[in-house]
């Protein structure tokens, strides 16, 4: 079989169109579950590190990663909007229009997508309003400033020469190494709480053993 009839058989074959179909009639449903699947990682990344850092007992807290997972799946329907929004107010792939989706992107999607992330995630652990507004005075700025240091040259590529049906995927590409120092962010606090409580154990048993 020739290069040609083989390229001809993949366009038509079941891989290729499952592929379209993904990313054209539910391409929704592909960019929301992506969205999931990638914070997911990102957040199982970030606990191998602090495992293997010794920071942590357990290899897994599965309750976080699904936490995690949540979150991730309620900013996918947001990422698809938006992206498919500024794409039709700003349908040229020139300069001026992907510095102004940059702009939009870091103005308005950034600033809603941190909020967002902190408030779900933190009432899924059961924390209250104030405390999830207490958590988010005190990491928003440290987070929106990696934010612009990762997010404009990315977005620079993304609207300039990803197709915009793709551009959700991309960025989730992206946005699962940035999840791993968003992971770090949130659960800073909770991880030197139980690297301390392993420390004063290891330090109790110690001294009734000596004893």
């Amino acid at each position: 079989m020739s290069f040609k009839k083989m390229i001809g058989v993949l366009k038509i074959g079941p891989i290729q169109r499952n592929f379209n179909k993904a990313f054209g009639k539910y391409l929704l449903a592909t960019n929301t579950i992506s969205c999931g699947v990638l914070m997911l990682g990102g957040d199982i990344i970030q606990q191998e590190i602090e495992y293997r850092q010794g920071k942590l007992k357990k290899r897994y807290n599965w309750l976080r990663v699904g936490q995690m997972f949540i979150v991730g799946l309620s900013q996918g329907p947001l990422h698809h909007y938006f992206y498919g929004w500024m794409d039709k107010i700003l349908p040229r792939r020139n300069l001026q229009s992907v510095i102004s989706k940059i702009c939009l992107d870091q103005i308005i999607m950034s600033p809603v997508c941190i909020v967002e992330f902190f408030y779900c995630l933190g009432y899924l652990e059961l924390k209250s309003t104030k405390e999830c507004t207490k958590e988010l005075k005190d990491k928003f700025i440290e987070v929106y400033t990696m934010d612009w240091c990762v997010w404009p040259p990315t977005q620079f590529i993304n609207f300039l020469y990803v197709p915009v049906k793709y551009q959700v995927l991309y960025i989730n590409g992206v946005t699962t190494l940035y999840n791993v120092f968003l992971s770090y962010i949130k659960h800073r606090e909770m991880v030197s709480t139980e690297l301390t409580a392993q420390k004063h154990q290891s330090r109790e048993i110690s001294s009734s053993v000596s004893t």
